[in-house]
């Protein structure tokens, strides 16, 4: 019913930036919230920043000050700008939204993930 394909995950060096964006297509009547969590090898996957329908945005404190999440309502479309990235940034970024279809039905839907390496 809904898509979500994420770009622009690769490979950076320490220092260095990436902005991922997230397209969501589909049965969408509505999209809330959005957000990028991200995977890391070994580890449980853990929100890295949320963004409102009405653009209140929120951070976990490994990211405040070097991430920034915005969104394109018009386009469907969600950001992570990424600065100052650490190796510890390495991981699996997952896109996620809270959409309700034209069906009605509301529910998280995730994207496939796009992979960061942080390595010099």
């Amino acid at each position: 019913q809904v898509q979500l394909v994420e770009s622009g995950g690769g490979l950076v060096q320490p220092g260095g930036s990436l902005r991922l964006s997230c397209v969501v297509s589909g049965s969408i009547f509505r999209i809330n919230a959005m957000g990028w969590h991200r995977q890391a090898p070994g580890k449980q996957r853990e929100l890295a920043a949320v963004i409102t329908e009405g653009g209140s945005t929120g951070y976990a404190d490994s990211v405040k000050g070097r991430f920034t999440i915005s969104r394109d309502s018009a386009k469907n479309t969600v950001y992570l700008q990424m600065n100052s990235l650490k190796p510890e940034d390495t991981a699996v970024y997952y896109c996620n939204v809270d959409v309700k279809t034209e069906g009605m039905i509301q529910y998280l839907s995730w994207g496939r993930g796009t992979q960061v390496t942080v390595s010099s």
